[in-house]
Parts: C-alpha cells; sequence; structure tokens
C-alpha cells in the first residue's frame, strides 16, 4: 500500500501521488489521439503513394525541399547518416584491435 504524499505532492516511490495537479499528464494527449485516428481513418495507402509519387517528382524538378524530405526518409538526416558512419568505424576498429 502506498504510503501517504509527501510535501512534494509524490509518493515514498517518488511517483505522482493521487491528486497531485501534476500528475494527471497531457491535458490536449487525447484530443491528439483523436485527430490521428481521424487521419488514419481518413487517408488510404494509394492516398500516401500518390503524394510520396508527387513529392518525388516536385524533387526531381528541383525543388530543394521535397528533395531533402525525399532523402531524410529513405537514408536518414545528415547528422543521424554520419552518425552511423562513425559508429561503424568504430566497430571496425575495435574488431580490428580484438576489443570486445
Amino acid at each position: 500500500m502506498p504510503s501517504p504524499a509527501e510535501p512534494s505532492g509524490r509518493d515514498s516511490s517518488g511517483r505522482f501521488a493521487s491528486g497531485n495537479k501534476h500528475g494527471r499528464g497531457n491535458p490536449l494527449a487525447k484530443q491528439a489521439q483523436k485527430l490521428r485516428v481521424a487521419l488514419l481513418e481518413a487517408v488510404s495507402e494509394e492516398d500516401i503513394k500518390a503524394i510520396i509519387a508527387k513529392l518525388i517528382e516536385a524533387a526531381k524538378n528541383g525543388d530543394v525541399v521535397a528533395a531533402r524530405e525525399v532523402l531524410d526518409r529513405t537514408i536518414g538526416k545528415a547528422a543521424q547518416t554520419e552518425l552511423l558512419q562513425r559508429i561503424e568505424m568504430l566497430e571496425e576498429t575495435m574488431e580490428e584491435n580484438g576489443t570486445p
């Protein structure tokens, strides 16, 4: 059984105690979830494919923003790609040195 709430509004485990106004979570989360569900119900797989085709076509026609979006979504953002390359190089170096 949890101990009574401390003056901080938390129980002995550090969790928000019952009645703590900060422990209710994000008040907009339920509304945002409803909007996500509505969007997912309204957009079909064919819609997504058509949007992607238009995005790729725009990228091919020189739209830099579209090109960046396509590349970011397929090969990853530059920082992510660089980080992965650095990790792979570090792993190779460790294997060469016999480090587990």
